[in-house]
């Protein structure tokens, strides 16, 4: 029994050791593992491209922030590559030891502090390694600006080599110019290296500032030279044999002394020169500018004057015969206002009017004999002339415009009367028939109030002949009369019809009625009161109304049916 405990024991201490071996292999194999991947990742940290980036940084010679910044990185660098790396191989070996040792649980939390030192030093790297990217391709793009502005300069140089007659009296100017941008490449390289480079930076930003201003300037040059030695004074030299050929023909320009401002612009020419000698561009610019607008100016009189003549010869004579037709045309008019006055009355201030018409002819007049003689002596410019041509048709086409305006209304008065004695003749015309329909129904007598508006009507076409037969006839006041006897017959027709239909339907419902006379008492009286209304105070209206309404008492829709009977047959019974 005993011996069987100690046999047990001793098993199960060796299963324990077994177990504890075990344990104890596969946490030293696995922080082995991790140890690996530690080497593995510093190796590859090693063997990174940042010494192959440092060199070829250097062989770009920075200059200024940029060498600056360079130095940042590469001590940020260096610090990693000693410090951190150090601190980096310690920890990896004492989890080598402690892993040996067994002691798994310090070695575990080594490999989790190397871990994250390894982390730490991988990201520091990648900050490295952009900012060496940065700078890199900042400096590319720097030695491209570099190349570029040296790219200007050369062909800056070339073209005053191959093209220095197009600058003039520049060049010697901008050569100069040419020749101290060379003077600041030369010393940017010098002392870029011999190791100064914040002075170097300061000199190429320098020379690159200057070369791409020169560039702008020996762009602009050349064509302000161009105007200055070439177009400009082609165009005075034009201008002057212009001048002197309008001379010649005896013209007279607009303008205080002609050759005097010729003069000026030659002086201003030659001043510009002197200013593009010294290379003062923007004022050679702006005036280049004005000379081109002085020399556009002294072309414009001279056209001006040309065309002038061209109008005036073609117009000189037809505008005398324009004032002396004018002049005709008013004489007739006056004539024939006078004698339309004594016939009808002029409401419309015509003759004030074409006697105006005769002081603005007149003035017209003076003014052309002012300007003939002068345009004979060649005392007054052609342009002058044409302007007064100009007003003077506009002033003599306006009054030919009213005066046949007034020819027509004058015209018109006498085509009024004739129209206006027609419609008189048809309005009392229309009258006597109504009178003859009224008399045609043998009405028993007619109301009041019909008999005053007939005799209104009358009086009112009484009126009219009275207008129409005056010795001056006023037109406007007939026209108006005649429009307000149309009106009024108009109205008297309406009422004519009204009363007549009124007393026919009344007859009609009183035939009707009478069927009821003996058996409704309200019928007969009725037909007594309408009656009465009828025959004695010719109100046919009334009657209508009275003798209607009983009716439609005893006959529901009689008035309706009669009614209706009667316009159809209207014709036959009135």
């Amino acid at each position: 029994m005993g011996s069987n405990l100690i046999l047990g024991i001793v098993i199960a201490i060796v299963v324990l050791a077994a177990v504890v071996y075990g344990i104890g292999f596969f946490m030293r194999k696995k922080n082995q593992e991790k140890l690996k991947a530690l080497e593995d990742r510093k190796k590859a940290l090693f063997d990174s491209s940042i010494k192959e980036d440092i060199d070829a940084i250097k062989k770009m010679h920075l200059v200024g922030q940029s060498q600056s910044t360079f130095k940042e990185w590469e001590q940020k660098w260096e610090q990693l590559s000693t410090d951190k790396f150090a601190e980096l191989e310690s920890q990896i070996f004492e989890i080598e030891n402690l892993n040996e040792a067994f002691r798994f649980v310090k070695a575990k939390a080594a490999v989790e502090k190397a871990q994250k030192t390894m982390d730490d030093i991988e990201e520091e790297i990648g900050k490295v390694r952009q900012g060496f990217k940065e700078l890199r391709e900042s400096e590319e793009r720097n030695s491209l600006k570099v190349q570029q502005a040296m790219d200007v300069y050369e062909e800056m140089k070339q073209a005053l080599r191959d093209n220095g007659d197009q600058f003039g009296p520049a060049f010697a100017e901008v050569q100069k110019q040419v020749k101290s941008v060379e003077s600041e490449f030369t010393q940017f390289i010098t002392l870029n290296t011999s190791g100064d480079p914040v002075e170097a930076r300061d000199i190429l930003e320098s020379a690159e500032k200057h070369t791409f201003e020169l560039e702008e300037l020996m762009r602009k040059i050349p064509d302000e030279y161009e105007k200055l030695h070439k177009t400009f004074p082609e165009q005075l030299e034009e201008i002057e044999e212009g001048y002197q050929t309008l001379m010649e023909q005896e013209y007279v320009l607009p303008v205080g002394n002609f050759a005097q401002d010729i003069q000026q612009v030659h002086h201003r020419v030659e001043n510009s020169l002197e200013d593009l000698e010294k290379v003062e561009i923007s004022t050679v610019e702006a005036a280049n500018i004005e000379t081109a607008d002085q020399i556009d100016q002294l072309y414009d009189v001279m056209e001006r004057e040309i065309e002038a003549k061209n109008y005036v010869t073609k117009n000189r004579k037809a505008v005398a015969d324009y004032i002396q037709h004018a002049t005709s045309n008013n004489r007739q008019l006056l004539i024939e206002l006078d004698h339309t006055s004594q016939t009808y009355t002029l409401n419309h201030n015509e003759l004030a009017r074409v006697r105006g018409f005769q002081t603005e002819i007149e003035e017209v007049s003076r003014r052309n004999d002012s300007v003939d003689p002068q345009l004979e002596a060649h005392e007054i410019p052609y342009s002058e002339a044409q302007s007064f041509y100009k007003e003077a048709y506009r002033i003599l086409d306006g009054v030919e415009s009213e005066q046949v305006e007034i020819d027509q209304a004058i015209r018109e008065l006498r085509k009024g009367e004739k129209v206006a004695q027609q419609q008189a003749e048809d309005l009392e015309f229309d009258l006597r028939n109504l009178k003859r329909l009224v008399e045609k129904q043998r009405l028993p007598g007619l109301p009041g109030d019909y008999l005053n508006y007939f005799y209104g009507v009358t009086d009112r076409l009484e009126e009219l002949d009275d207008s129409l037969n005056q010795v001056r006839v006023d037109m406007d006041e007939v026209n108006e009369m005649v429009a307000l006897c149309k009106e009024d017959l108009s109205v008297l027709t309406e009422k004519t019809h009204d009363m007549i239909d009124e007393a026919a339907l009344t007859e009609q419902m009183m035939q009707h009625a009478n069927r009821y006379r003996h058996s409704h008492a309200e019928v007969k009286a009725s037909i007594e009161r309408a009656f009465d209304l009828f025959y004695y105070e010719y109100r046919y209206k009334d009657a209508l109304d009275e003798i209607g309404t009983a009716l439609e008492r005893v006959e529901p829709g009689a008035f309706k049916r009669i009614e209706d009977f009667y316009y159809e047959n209207r014709e036959e019974i009135v």
